[in-house]
């Protein structure tokens, strides 16, 4: 899967294999993804929702006939290539439906976050100039049939079909994929796909095989820190390459067949490529929760024997202080870090580990380094892996982006057969550098193994007294505390040595914490000069994060230092 070599000898460069040379590669576009899959695994469950006493199975030969009458319904309304085709929805089976179906019928899926707000919602509406809309009504307390309505009245009243919009000028159908109730311009499900009844499959064929892999395929948007939402454009082929990936990099067993837990959202490129290439590339099924309920997701684990459970750091302190943890049977958990802290659970037993020796970005579709599942220590030495197929990194002055000497610290450039193919609405050459590279805006470096070390966002690494410290690392050894929930350290203004070094913690529930004590804990194992000179205690209320749970910097950076003005005061 990977390997590498670097150019000049005593430069920063570190490249794949070539990309003719990488295995286990299927079909590179979605529609042919999703007909390879079908054609070796057709009768076998492709993904279950259980909600209650309602029990919905899909078969992957079901989610290719679901898809297909999707596809023939945005054929009838005008999708063509390049079309795009917004998907607002939780993890539900007609995601994946609404997805394929626009890669089959030529467009482009354009999946957006249901955790937008109204104002957020508009922005990308606005951005991403879909002509179709499939959104779930009801999510949790929102209901998105009013929501839209609420920023274009016109859909209340016009036809469906009919709609005329100066705010989204490109937008002319709408359906629920939740209801059979229509609601002004927006059609129940079962009205929007008899849509298709006198399109012919073959045409859906057609259309689908006119696809070329460097044709644009999904579109996202970043959740970033600052600023409005970023339009990340990918081609067929860069989203495809991961999808078979995953698998790979999971080190998926057939003797251990996947079924995935996963309520984070498929229209996270990260949730979208791990959850589904890592299922669905091998034959596996996925395990659906709309949106997470850590009591309700143990049951779910427990009643449908999943075998691997793709949840996010913050999610394991709830699960495990759900009340069922203690009784819940787990037993069928194979792919869960033996590292984490389930992994403890005592119906659990695994050694596996995840591929967390890796470095990526929505920019290249998740990753662009990795080292696989099982690769022993030895060989990872805590870098973040070797570039993918094809894939060629180097690091670069900030300032200048000269390519740096061999194992000096800088900017991380990447290019490759998964970078986007562009933001929308930004011409390329101010996304990319002369040579094709993205800057990554990420510090790090590369040894002469071609292994990439990244240290965290140029803008996060703290200068304090002349060094430069990785809030990374430090975090990495905070969080080994047993009363420690989440550690977030930052860098503040400081007249003496430029900035001050501030651990911010959560305790745990019941975890009585000082600051000395997580000094104490950190002098252990960090060099002096790394250790935080303040440690500051925080509800987890008061940490803000962006939609993917990353803490906003700069908003900590702020609280921090009010804080410590009104210690001074």
């Amino acid at each position: 899967m990977t390997g590498w070599n670097y150019v000049g000898g005593d430069l920063s460069i570190s490249r794949g294999i070539p990309l003719a040379d990488e295995a286990g590669i299927g079909a590179l576009t979605l529609g042919g993804y999703l007909r390879e899959v079908t054609q070796a695994y057709g009768p076998r469950e492709a993904l279950v929702l259980r909600e209650g006493d309602k029990v919905v199975r899909w078969t992957y030969d079901e989610l290719w006939q679901r898809a297909m009458a999707v596809a023939r319904a945005l054929v009838a309304c005008g999708v063509g290539k390049g079309t795009r085709v917004g998907v607002l929805q939780t993890n539900r089976p007609e995601f994946l439906a609404s997805l394929f179906g626009a890669a089959l019928a030529g467009g482009v899926a354009t999946t957006i976050s249901t955790f937008y707000t109204p104002t957020e919602l508009e922005q990308v509406l606005q951005m991403s100039g879909i002509s179709v809309l499939l959104l779930e009504r009801s999510v949790l307390k929102k209901d998105f049939a009013d929501i839209v309505t609420g920023l274009e009245p016109e859909i209340s009243t016009a036809a469906p079909g009919a709609l005329a919009s100066l705010k989204f000028p490109f937008l002319r159908h709408l359906a629920m994929v939740d209801s059979d109730r229509g609601q002004g311009a927006i059609e129940g499900w079962s009205t929007f796909l008899a849509r298709g009844n006198d399109v012919a499959p073959e045409l859906v064929a057609a259309a689908s095989a006119a696809v070329a892999p460097a044709d644009p395929g999904i579109l996202k948007f970043s959740s970033g820190s600052t600023g409005k939402a970023k339009g990340i454009l990918s081609a067929h082929r860069g989203v495809c390459l991961q999808l078979w990936r995953w698998a790979q990099w999971y080190a998926v067993d057939p003797a251990i067949p996947v079924r995935m837990w996963s309520a984070n959202g498929f229209f996270w490129s990260g949730n979208f490529a791990m959850a589904l290439g890592g299922t669905l590339s091998r034959g596996g099924s996925l395990v659906l929760q709309r949106w997470f309920d850590a009591e309700a997701a143990l049951k779910l684990m427990e009643v449908e024997k999943a075998t691997f459970l793709n949840a996010w750091p913050h999610q394991w302190a709830q699960l495990e202080a759900a009340p069922n943890y203690a009784t819940a049977d787990l037993s069928a958990l194979h792919y869960i870090d033996a590292m984490t802290p389930i992994a403890r659970h005592p119906t659990i037993a695994t050694t596996w580990r995840e591929p967390a020796q890796a470095y990526g970005n929505t920019e290249t579709f998740t990753l662009i380094s990795v080292y696989p599942s099982g690769t022993p220590d030895a060989v990872t030495v805590n870098s973040h892996g070797l570039p993918t197929a094809g894939s060629t990194l180097k690091i670069v002055a900030p300032l200048t982006g000269e390519t740096m000497p061999l194992g000096e610290r800088g900017e991380i450039a990447v290019k490759g057969p998964t970078l986007m193919l562009g933001y929308v609405g930004i011409p390329l050459d101010q996304s990319l550098d002369d040579e094709g590279f993205l800057r990554t805006g990420d510090g790090g470096w590369i040894d002469a193994e071609g292994r990439l070390f990244w240290e965290g966002r140029l803008n996060d690494i703290i200068k304090t007294g002349g060094a430069n410290v990785s809030p990374l690392e430090i975090d990495a050894v905070i969080r080994e505390h047993p009363g420690v929930k989440l550690s977030q350290t930052v860098g503040v203004p400081d007249e003496l040595l430029g900035e001050l070094v501030v651990g911010c913690i959560v305790p745990r529930e019941g975890a009585v914490l000082n600051e000395d004590e997580i000094k104490g804990f950190a002098r252990e194992k960090l060099a002096s000069y790394k250790v935080p000179r303040r440690v500051l205690f925080f509800a987890e209320a008061d940490l803000e994060t962006t939609g993917s749970a990353k803490v906003k910097t700069a908003e900590l950076r702020k609280l921090v230092s009010e804080r410590l003005a009104g210690e001074a005061a």
